[in-house]
């Protein structure tokens, strides 16, 4: 279905009862709202590994403005500040009220600016694999490690302009060693996101908001319980990355848990560890 927040229409989907019998009653289970990655790719890569929470909550699913199955919009559209209004105004739209906010990657960040921008909103946010600024030194050293020099070259001509070429060669070279343990169903998932994927909406991204956005500083103002999950050996989104905003958030709130030989995305590289973290912080 596709839902209205205000100027365009965002594609949702839901996995999961908000109510379920609880003998002579209704219970209502907590909603967990997923925000994926890219930026300009859709909410498919979470399909359908994130559907075994729906044994404990209501999972909704959608598409940011400009990717996926939602209303394309227009480029002034496309900033964290939008996304960050969008996840609001939909659940708004929805009647979600104390949602349990789970961004992963690119929806980690955009996560993390919802969570400063509009503290008090949601009971809990997951942070999987984000980051609170841009670490190219970082991104490429971890490259190196894991790739050696034809991943840093590779790494260095996407960041430095992503198009067609870049792409190409990122993709075949770089993004393979994004998790250490990919799954027998990786290939068929990457490809049913590539159906609505959307570049130009990166190539929008990279040239300004990748660049500029710098949340150090302004973790102070969320006021709800986090998780933050890394994994040790992600090269796009580095643990140093999560550790920074756990250390800045702190102790009173933020968990952090740091997943050996793991890569990007812990709930798709160690699934077994991902999910019992993320159950156990839903259950409080």
């Amino acid at each position: 279905m596709r839902v209205s927040v205000g100027d365009c229409r965002l594609y949702v989907d839901v996995d999961g009862l908000g109510l379920v019998p609880d003998g002579p009653v209704m219970r209502e289970r907590p909603t967990v709202v997923m925000v994926h990655g890219g930026p300009g790719g859709d909410h498919t890569v979470f399909k359908p590994g994130f559907g075994v929470l729906a044994d404990v909550a209501q999972v909704v699913y959608y598409d940011h403005r400009g990717m996926g199955r939602s209303d394309l919009s227009t480029p002034d559209h496309w900033n964290h500040d939008q996304w960050a209004d969008d996840l609001v105004a939909l659940c708004d739209a929805l009647g979600i009220v104390d949602p349990v906010v789970c961004g992963v990657s690119f929806g980690a960040i955009v996560a993390l600016h919802y969570a400063v921008r509009h503290p008090g909103h949601a009971a809990r946010v997951i942070l999987d694999s984000g980051a609170p600024v841009t670490d190219t030194d970082e991104r490429l050293a971890m490259f190196g490690r894991l790739g050696g020099s034809e991943a840093v070259a590779a790494a260095q001509a996407f960041f430095d302009r992503a198009d067609p070429d870049t792409f190409v060669r990122y993709a075949t070279t770089c993004v393979p060693l994004y998790v250490r343990h990919p799954g027998p169903d990786l290939a068929d998932m990457q490809a049913r996101g590539m159906a609505h994927a959307n570049l130009a909406v990166f190539q929008h991204w990279q040239a300004r908001e990748e660049r500029t956005y710098d949340l150090r500083g302004s973790l102070d103002r969320i006021t709800c319980p986090v998780l933050v999950l890394a994994g040790e050996d992600d090269p796009i989104c580095p643990a140093s990355g999560s550790r920074a905003i756990a250390s800045e958030i702190g102790p009173e709130l933020c968990t952090l848990q740091v997943v050996p030989d793991c890569g990007h995305g812990v709930c798709q590289d160690q699934p077994e560890v991902g999910f019992a973290a993320i159950r156990a912080f839903i259950a409080g």
